[in-house]
């Protein structure tokens, strides 16, 4: 007997370790642990519903300075970023052609009023005539027809001055239009502003027939005026008089508040006279509107055409029951979505009714109270995952 078991021991002992080994192994499977669920107490906070834009920033007043008559510009009085006051002059044109024109027009009149002093003479002179005729012939001492010669000879006259008073108006109108376009030569500031882009340098010729060219831009830098581009899926609730905030790409720690002053009604796209680039437009590329809203700019830290990171504020909600995003369920047909409680070690289905939310966390208005804790997760699918993501990977490299 011992002889046996001196010759089977060493087989016995490697059974023995084999079967502890399979009960080691196998207990997980018999007895699984018991699930642990990763949750998230619900909680007051301040929830502030937003939304995000980009814009950009240009003067609140801006304005094109252009020239109303053709010629060369003689002389440019101000440099890039001059502050001007109205009426401050700005550039002058070569006035020779204007003032030849008015040279022309008052010539013009001159004529009509000397062909005037000379009909007034002869209406004078045929008045005399008529009146002698209409005399001699009361005396019986002249023909009916020189009468009725006399007559038209005075009518005619009145008419021809009718005529010429006409002509003078036309004259004048003509006078006035040349001083105008002399002045046109002398182009001054229309309002207070700086210099933001000069167009047209000296010695440039500018035509200004079909259209006012240029020749520089003004703008008010006191007080700039943000476009924001408000995508179409959010401009239906942003409203004017809510609060906005930006910061600049060159500054991003300083925030500037501001107040939606107006949300243009159409966008950009609408500007573009031909109706199939609009319509092309429309169809391929993101449709957004400009929300509009002003800073005060009093040291000029702000400057046109900068990049605007813009914030919009829908809403505010203190302190109200709040829970992360990620926990929501699905959503109900009645409006609800649904959550999982964990009730005495228990998830627990509950359907929730939310209001305000911002990029983190959810409002909930109905159906959860402070200190419940809601389910993120349970320990099983956790190593679920894990284990899912390690036979994605595969097996390590081989040295």
């Amino acid at each position: 007997m011992k002889s046996w078991v001196r010759r089977y021991r060493g087989r016995l002992v490697l059974l023995v370790m084999a079967a502890g080994l399979v009960f080691w192994w196998g207990m997980p499977l018999v007895f699984p642990p018991p699930v642990e669920y990763m949750t998230v107490p619900v909680s007051r906070q301040d929830i502030r519903e937003t939304v995000l834009a980009t814009g950009s920033l240009e003067g609140r007043k801006q304005v094109n300075v252009g020239a109303q008559v053709s010629g060369q510009l003689k002389q440019l009085k101000v440099q890039l970023g001059d502050t001007v006051i109205q009426g401050q002059l700005l550039a002058e044109i070569d006035p020779v052609i204007q003032q030849n024109d008015l040279r022309d027009a008052q010539a013009g009149l001159d004529n009509v009023l000397a062909q005037k002093q000379a009909k007034q003479a002869l209406l004078k002179q045929y008045s005399a005539a008529l009146r002698r005729q209409q005399t001699m012939r009361h005396q019986d001492a002249s023909a009916e027809a020189d009468l009725e010669q006399a007559v038209a000879a005075e009518a005619q006259t009145r008419a021809e001055l009718r005529a010429l008073d006409a002509q003078i108006r036309q004259a004048h109108i003509k006078v006035d239009t040349a001083t105008a376009s002399l002045g046109y030569t002398r182009i001054s500031a229309p309002m207070d502003g700086v210099v933001i882009a000069i167009v047209t340098e000296e010695g440039q010729t500018v035509v200004s027939s079909q259209s006012a060219p240029t020749i520089l831009k003004l703008a008010d830098l006191d007080t700039m005026t943000v476009k924001a581009q408000i995508s179409e899926a959010d401009v239906i609730r942003v409203q004017p008089g809510q609060a906005t905030s930006f910061t600049i790409l060159g500054d991003p720690d300083s925030r500037y508040q501001a107040t939606m002053r107006a949300i243009e009604p159409a966008p950009e796209s609408e500007s573009s006279d031909s109706t199939s680039t609009t319509t092309s437009s429309t169809t391929t590329s993101a449709i957004y509107y400009n929300g509009l809203f002003d800073v005060p700019n009093p040291d000029h830290k702000l400057r046109v055409s900068m990049t605007a990171q813009v914030e919009i504020t829908l809403g505010e909600s203190k302190q109200v029951l709040a829970i992360p995003l990620s926990v929501l369920g699905a959503r109900q047909e009645n409006g609800q979505y649904e959550v999982l409680v964990l009730d005495q070690g228990q998830p627990q289905r509950r359907l929730v009714t939310i209001g305000r939310k911002d990029s983190v966390n959810v409002e909930i208005r109905a159906g959860l109270q402070d200190g419940d804790r809601v389910v993120m997760g349970d320990s099983m699918s956790a190593a679920a995952a894990q284990a899912n993501s390690s036979e994605r990977r595969g097996p390590p490299p081989r040295g």
